[in-house]
This record gives C-alpha cells, sequence and structure tokens, in this order.
C-alpha cells in the first residue's frame, strides 16, 4: 500500500496548521482512504493508519469524532488504538458507536470502560450483540435500571450466578425488568423460582400474564421446594418437638378444645396451630402446613367448618396463614362470606376426600 502524495501534503498541512476544520478535513481523508482498502491491509499497514488516526481524532471537535466513530465502527480491522480511544471519549456520541457495535475493543478495554465511564456508556455497552458474564456482572454491578433491563432483553448477553441474581432482585417491583428476564429461556431454575416468589404482587400477576404455563411450572417448583424446607425445618427444630408433644398430650387428654386451637392462632404459635388442625381433622401435618403457608383460603375454610370451627376461631387462623404470604386487602372479609355460604355436608364430603386422597399416596411421597 501507498499514501497518494496529495493526501501526505494534506495531513501535513493539517498537522502544522492550527485550523480545526483542516484537521476535520485530514480525518475524513484518512477514513476515505482507509474504507477503500478496509479487509486487504496488513497488520503493518494497520498499525500505520492507527498512528495517523490518533494524531489527529483526539485535536477535532465532538461532532467531527462522532461521525469518524460511527464509520469506523462498522470496519471488522479498524485500527484497535483508534477505537479504544474512541470508546473512552467522554462524549457519549463518540464513544456510542464503537461500545455498541465494533468487534475491535477488546474485553478487557470493555470491563475497563464499565468500571470508569458514565451510566451511559454503560447503556451502550449493554447494546452490543456479544456481552460475555464479565461484563454483565460489571454492567449489573455498576448500572442503573436502563441498564439492567437493556442487559436483560439482549439476547446474546451471558450472565454469572451474581448476575442472574441480581437480576432477580432487581425485578421485585419492576415489572418491565421482570417482563425482560422471565423471557430468558436459558434462566436458571433456582432463579426462575426467586424471581416469581420475590416479585410484588403487581408483577407477578403481570409474569402470569405474560407466560401462564411457566407460570404453573413454577408454582409446583415452589410447592415442593417448600414442602421439602417445612419437613426439614420441622425435623430439625426442638419448638416443634415441643409443641406437637404439648398438643398431642392435650389431644389424648380430650382436652384439644376450640379454644385451644383459637390461642394458638391469636398467639401466632404455627407449630400448636398446625398440629392442632391435623390432629382435629385427621390429616397429615404436612399437607397442613402447605395450606397455611401458602394462605390457601378454601383449603383452610373447608377444614374449619368441618370440623366445627366458628368464624372467630377460622379467622384467627387465617390471619395466621397470611402472614406468611402477602395476602391482599379484603380477603379475610370475602373469605367470611365463603364460610358463611358453605354447608357442614359440602365441608366434611371434602375433608374426607383430602383424607383418602393422602392416604392413597406413597409413603415416599406423601407431602
Amino acid at each position: 500500500m501507498t499514501l497518494d502524495s496529495n493526501l501526505i501534503d494534506e495531513l501535513e498541512q493539517a498537522m502544522s496548521n492550527g485550523d480545526i476544520g483542516r484537521r476535520a478535513k485530514a480525518l475524513r481523508l484518512v477514513s476515505d482512504l482507509f474504507a477503500l482498502g478496509s479487509g486487504r491491509f496488513s497488520e503493518g499497514h494497520i498499525k500505520l493508519f492507527d498512528q495517523i488516526m490518533l494524531s489527529i481524532v483526539g485535536r477535532v471537535e465532538i461532532s467531527a469524532r462522532a461521525t469518524f466513530s460511527q464509520r469506523l465502527s462498522s470496519f471488522p480491522d479498524a485500527p484497535c488504538g483508534t477505537i479504544r480511544l474512541l470508546a473512552f471519549d467522554e462524549a457519549i456520541e463518540v464513544a456510542r458507536p464503537v461500545l455498541s457495535l465494533s468487534g475491535r475493543l477488546v474485553q478487557e478495554d470493555i470491563v475497563s470502560n464499565a468500571r470508569k465511564m458514565s451510566q451511559v456508556h454503560l447503556l451502550a455497552i449493554a447494546e452490543r450483540a456479544e456481552l460475555p458474564r464479565e461484563v454483565t456482572d460489571v454492567l449489573l454491578e455498576r448500572g442503573d435500571r436502563a441498564v439492567a433491563e437493556c442487559a436483560a432483553r439482549n439476547a446474546k448477553a451471558s450472565f454469572s450466578d451474581f448476575g442472574y441474581a441480581s437480576l432477580a432482585e432487581r425485578s421485585r417491583d419492576d415489572v418491565d425488568l421482570a417482563l425482560s428476564v422471565w423471557a430468558r429461556p436459558e434462566l436458571p431454575r433456582l432463579i426462575l423460582v426467586k424471581l416469581f416468589v420475590d416479585a410484588s404482587k403487581a408483577v407477578q400477576k403481570q409474569l402470569e400474564a405474560n407466560d401462564a404455563h411457566k407460570t404453573s411450572i413454577v408454582r409446583e417448583l415452589v410447592a415442593r421446594a417448600s414442602t421439602q424446607l417445612l419437613k426439614q425445618t420441622r425435623t430439625e427444630s426442638p419448638v416443634y418437638l415441643d409443641a406437637s408433644m404439648d398438643v398431642m398430650a392435650l389431644h389424648k387428654a380430650g382436652e384439644l378444645t376450640q379454644a385451644r386451637l383459637a390461642d394458638f392462632a391469636e398467639r401466632g404459635d404455627f407449630y400448636r396451630t398446625t398440629t392442632a388442625i391435623s390432629l382435629l381433622c385427621d390429616l397429615p401435618i404436612e399437607l397442613v402446613e402447605q395450606i397455611l403457608v401458602r394462605s390457601n383460603t378454601e383449603q383452610l375454610i373447608i377444614l374449619a367448618k368441618a370440623t366445627d370451627l366458628t368464624w372467630p376461631t377460622t379467622k384467627a387462623i387465617l390471619v395466621l396463614g397470611a402472614q406468611s404470604d402477602r395476602t391482599e386487602a379484603g380477603a379475610i372479609e370475602r373469605a367470611f362470606v365463603t364460610f358463611t355460604r358453605l354447608q357442614l355436608k359440602t365441608a366434611m364430603a371434602a375433608l374426607q376426600f383430602y383424607r383418602m386422597r393422602e392416604r392413597a399416596k406413597p409413603l415416599s411421597g406423601a407431602a
């Protein structure tokens, strides 16, 4: 490759002359020449262009740098030194094209840029065609909401465990971000569950509307996880052991009355309340715990009506259950309407069905 003599003259005059306009023109000429030969240059030629571009680009106005950056960002063999200089330009109109598009910007410089530069620089990085987890870690560590959502929407982005956890945490009350994360097909099962369980009711509703099938899968996973957690907590808890022995002794002595059960619930004694309901209904403790933890109002009312509990006692149990789930306002009032309408014979039939279903389960799967 040989440089045109006219171009050399222009460059020499531009560098020796303080006129910004002439330097901008020289930069355009260099850009034109590079465009003509891009894809055919040797490494030596590219280094020569790098030296020339670096000597000019920092000495022209922002608009000229921005135009140059936009053009250079599309070349697969663009000079790396110049690309790096443009990426770290404080003017985002200059930095954005190479941060978003250039394949010549090495990962080390992308990470460094994300650690030092502004939020708009981070947003430009989040738009890149390839985003390895080393980059997304920094974006989620430093980036604002817009950066996080852009990264979550980027189909080519990869995330570490930290990245996924950060996205789930940020999505609690942010519908748009939650939907972007929810839509990622590679989302780990644990993060999928965490995203849904920790989300606000409003966000959960949007997630369910977006993908009802995925929501049903997550609910089943949550149910299994909560069953295992409750069982582990129960078997390892000396508090549960004391409570269960106390309630079973009352039951054996015929002293497990409705007043006792109401007192357990009103005091917020989860273990005594669930053990008492389990004994009064002749149902496995695992099932009663699940119903209470999930605030399954309909099933709780069936158990209460079938064992002839009054509304005040039933309400105390419902309130205890609501403490472990963000039950929406008005749920207790609606439960009262259901309680008054439910017939005793209907409730007893449902309870008998629960008993038969639980007894039919294999011992290894009972929960």
